[in-house]
């Protein structure tokens, strides 16, 4: 099983690892795209006004500018422990210990605007870089991507399940045929749901902690709902691959 995460905006700073070298993550097919986004956002970084506009930031947020002007020289980490936020909050990977800690290790991947694809312990730089920005006068994230990426999670869907719960956006980078997805929803005392928006991110990192540590190996969408359930999530299935979280509103 492959549980496929989102990135963060967020990330720690620093790192012991050696400056980024693409030839040490995985998925080497990936690295022609690779090379050329990041070339393109150091090069970017040297004017900090057009790395505000292509990145969504504002002044305050100029260091983001840094990090991406730094991307070749900066320390690396292992990604799982480079992202952080609400998800990786709840995931929480760092307090999970022995055989746990590595299923997590093998389990765990993250869904990068910048390389695409990455693993637990692939190491990567503090960088900023959504799946919604657009270089200039280049073509969108998710026109570049699709092409290389969705063979590569094609492949890895072919040989175990895949767990997507990635954005959309992520998600937009490149489709996994088959894969399990989930949404989280506010049940209301009338009956009626809407999508969360704010918790979304805690019950999904949730959800990847359960799936990371467990024993089992789910094939299915039924059987990732039957470790939910195990856990006290309440958790229904909708069609074959779908699986919605409900919440009391």
């Amino acid at each position: 099983m492959l549980v496929l995460l989102p990135p963060s905006e967020t990330k720690v700073n620093g790192g012991e690892g050696p400056p980024l070298r693409l030839d040490a993550l995985s998925h080497p097919e990936l690295d022609p795209v690779r090379k050329e986004l990041v070339n393109e956002l150091v090069d970017l970084a040297a004017d900090v006004a057009a790395s505000r506009d292509a990145l969504g930031l504002s002044p305050k947020q100029d260091a983001e500018v840094a990090r991406n002007a730094a991307i070749f020289d900066s320390p690396t980490m292992p990604a799982l422990h480079r992202y952080t936020g609400v998800l990786y909050d709840a995931l929480d990977v760092r307090s999970l210990r022995g055989a746990a800690a590595e299923r997590a290790r093998a389990r765990l991947a993250v869904g990068s605007a910048l390389f695409g694809l990455v693993h637990a312990d692939d190491p990567v730089p503090a960088y900023r870089l959504s799946a919604g920005s657009t270089l200039p006068d280049r073509p969108s994230l998710a026109a570049r991507w699709r092409p290389v990426l969705e063979p590569v999670l094609a492949g890895i869907a072919a040989d175990e399940l895949v767990v997507d719960l990635r954005s959309g956006s992520y998600a937009a980078l490149g489709r996994v045929p088959g894969a399990v997805t989930v949404t989280v929803l506010a049940e209301r005392p009338d009956g009626s749901r809407s999508v969360v928006s704010h918790f979304n991110k805690a019950h999904k990192g949730r959800l990847a902690r359960l799936l990371a540590g467990t024993r089992a190996e789910p094939t299915d969408a039924a059987a990732v709902a039957t470790i939910a359930r195990r856990a006290g999530m309440q958790v229904e299935r909708v069609g074959t691959h779908a699986l919605e979280i409900i919440l009391p509103a």
